[in-house]
């Protein structure tokens, strides 16, 4: 049994987010399989099934997991994730999908999309579990200089 750390900084919440990832990401949980109960999970870790639930809450947001009512929380099928460079002077903000949205991608509850502003054009939606952002380097600053700041 691994109990979870009640003293701050982070929240419960946020550390018993931390171990299923880092379970996820290890494989204990592969593609497709079932995640314990909420009970069984809080029993486990001994806290809430309120903590649970924001836990796995956690999880759907960054598209590790999803959750069907009536069949629990399954670990999310890997996916190819799209790197999407940002234009020069394009701005990007997140939101929550439109039903619509979420139609149109089978997107499960929980996953934000990016809404890519172009300096000269209609903004993009894209969901956030099919892409990464990534920022172009400086002209005439190499990379390593370009992350440094």
């Amino acid at each position: 049994m691994i109990v979870i750390d009640h003293s701050p900084p982070d929240s419960v919440y946020e550390r018993l987010a931390a171990l299923l990832r880092d379970a996820i990401e290890r494989g204990e949980y592969g593609p497709g399989e079932k995640l314990p109960t909420e009970g069984r999970l809080a029993q486990i870790h001994d806290v809430g099934r309120d903590t649970v639930r924001d836990a796995l809450s956690v999880l759907r947001a960054e598209g590790r997991v999803v959750t069907t009512r009536g069949s629990g929380t399954r670990v999310r099928a890997n996916r190819e994730m799209a790197v999407v460079e940002l234009p020069a002077g394009g701005q990007v903000t997140g939101r929550m999908p439109t039903p619509a949205e979420r139609t149109r991608w089978n997107l499960p509850p929980g996953v934000p999309v990016f809404v890519l502003e172009h300096p000269d054009g209609e903004p993009e939606v894209i969901p956030a579990d099919r892409a990464r952002l990534a920022v172009p380097p400086i002209v005439g600053q190499d990379a390593d200089e370009a992350s440094k700041g």
